[in-house]
């Protein structure tokens, strides 16, 4: 029993230090600052400096890997919150309206978002790869016209980036009714007609308040 029962201390202690590391990085991130020395990440993780070397080559990687995972995580979430969704229209629409209210649930996150635009725009993980696929499913199943793919997921990134950037800028807006009017402006450049657009938006979205029991 104890043969196996260290290895498994070790290694849930290396996941702690680990993501006690990430957690911090993603902290300076969100706060703009990530011209730090490691020390400080360290002192901020409340590791030795010593363990960094243990889990990341060193700062770039850190950070790298502290806002993928970040996108990675509302992503899931996001997978999750609509899996039963099988209109592609949908999918798309209450994503989108789901990471506007994200920046008042999880304004940590919202900054590392809003801080590295083009990951967001670009990443092969978190939101972006799943609206490229909602977008694609709903220009098959003949809901949106879409000519260029790239440009649809690029106006989508920066609709979800300026939305973000107004609701830090004016803490008194409605998240809700500004993200729901942003997405309906952006279902009706797709093709969905006004009728269809608001119903989409009006249609009732999964429980938030349990996105930090999801994962």
């Amino acid at each position: 029993m104890p043969e196996t029962t260290a290895p498994r201390r070790v290694d849930r202690r290396r996941a702690r230090t680990r993501g006690a590391l990430v957690c911090a990085a993603q902290r300076l991130l969100a706060e703009g600052r990530t011209d730090v020395p490691i020390q400080e990440i360290t002192e901020l993780a409340d590791i030795g400096v010593g363990s960094f070397y243990n889990h990341f080559d060193g700062k770039e990687d850190l950070f790298r890997i502290a806002v993928e995972e970040a996108l990675e995580w509302w992503g899931s979430v996001m997978d999750r919150l609509t899996a039963d969704v099988e209109d592609p229209a949908v999918a798309y629409a209450q994503s989108f309206r789901m990471t506007g209210r994200l920046h008042r649930r999880h304004p940590q996150l919202s900054r590392i978002l809003l801080h590295h635009g083009l990951e967001l725009a670009q990443s092969e993980r978190g939101p972006a790869p799943r609206a490229a696929h909602d977008i694609r499913a709903a220009v098959a199943a003949g809901r949106f016209q879409v000519e260029d793919l790239d440009l649809a997921l690029a106006v989508t990134a920066g609709a979800v980036l300026a939305l973000g950037a107004l609701l830090h800028a004016q803490p008194d807006r409605d998240d809700a009714a500004s993200a729901d009017l942003v997405v309906r402006g952006l279902l009706l450049q797709f093709g969905i007609p006004p009728d269809e657009a608001t119903r989409i938006c009006s249609l009732e979205l999964p429980d938030l308040d349990v996105v930090d029991t999801i994962i």
